[in-house]
C-alpha cells in the first residue's frame, strides 16, 4: 500500500502543521491530469500522499520532457505562495493517487506568519531546482539504460511499491527518448532479471541489481531530499 502521509508535512513543527491543517483537504488525482501549465497560473497547491507528479517542459513539437518528479517527499505549486504565481513547468499527474490540497492564499498567509514554514518551502523549491538541474545533466551525460533505472527507482521510492503502472510511451516521453529505445532497454533489464513488464505494468524484481546499474544521479537526488527533510525536521 502506498504511504498515506506526506513526508514534508510530517517534518514541519507542530505549530506550522497546526496552522496548515484546517486548510488541507484530501483529493484523488487521476493519471495524466494537468494541474497547471507553464506560464499559466497555479490554482491549488498539492502535497502528494500517494500520487506522483511530474514537472515537465513542453516543446513546440508537442513533446514533453520531465524536469523533476515530486511525490510524498514534497509539494507541487508552493512557489505560487512564496513568489510569483507563474509556473515555469507544466504539472502533470504521473501516477494516480491521493494528495492533500490547499489554496494558494492559505499557504501564502501561513508562510508569511511563520519564518520556519517559509524557510521549509524555500528549501523545498531549491531542492526541486537541484533535481531539475541534475536531470538536465543526466540527460546530457548518461546512457538511456541508466536513466531508465534512475526514473524507475525514483518512482518506486515515491510509490512505496515495486509494481508500477506506466506505459513505455509515457516513460519515453518523460525521458525524452523514442519509445523503441525504452522497449530495447526494458527488454535488456528484463532479460537480466531486474524487471518484469507487460503492457502498462512494470515490476521491479531485483532492486539491488538495479541500484548497481543506475547512474549517480539517483543517489544525488535522494540525498537532496534527505537533507531537505532532515533540515526541516530540525
Amino acid at each position: 500500500m502506498p504511504n498515506s502521509s506526506n513526508l514534508l508535512l510530517a517534518s514541519l513543527s507542530a505549530s506550522d502543521a497546526a496552522a496548515l491543517q484546517p486548510h488541507l483537504k484530501p483529493v484523488h488525482l487521476e493519471h495524466e491530469k494537468i494541474l497547471f501549465e507553464a506560464g499559466g497560473e497555479v490554482a491549488a497547491i498539492y502535497f502528494p500522499t500517494g500520487a506522483i507528479i511530474s514537472l515537465v517542459v513542453g516543446l513546440s513539437s508537442g513533446e514533453m520532457v520531465e524536469a523533476a518528479m515530486v511525490g510524498k517527499d514534497g509539494v507541487v505549486g508552493a512557489s505560487a505562495a512564496i513568489g510569483g504565481n507563474i509556473p515555469g513547468n507544466r504539472g502533470i499527474v504521473q501516477l494516480a493517487g491521493t494528495a492533500m490540497t490547499c489554496n494558494v492564499d492559505a499557504l501564502k498567509s501561513a508562510a508569511l506568519q511563520s519564518h520556519t514554514l517559509l524557510s521549509a518551502l524555500v528549501r523545498h523549491e531549491q531542492t526541486v531546482y537541484a533535481q531539475a538541474s541534475q536531470s538536465a545533466a543526466c540527460m546530457a551525460a548518461h546512457h538511456v539504460e541508466a536513466r531508465l533505472c534512475r526514473w524507475l527507482l525514483r518512482a518506486r521510492d515515491l510509490a512505496d511499491t515495486d509494481n508500477l503502472q506506466f506505459t513505455q510511451e509515457f516513460i519515453a516521453e518523460m525521458l525524452g527518448v523514442r519509445r523503441t529505445s525504452v522497449t530495447l532497454h526494458a527488454r535488456t533489464l528484463q532479460h537480466a532479471g531486474l524487471i518484469k513488464y507487460s503492457r502498462g505494468r512494470i515490476q521491479i524484481t531485483d532492486v539491488e541489481a538495479m541500484q548497481e546499474t543506475v547512474c549517480e544521479c539517483y543517489g544525488t537526488v535522494k540525498s537532496y531530499y534527505q537533507a531537505l527533510l532532515g533540515h526541516t525536521h530540525s
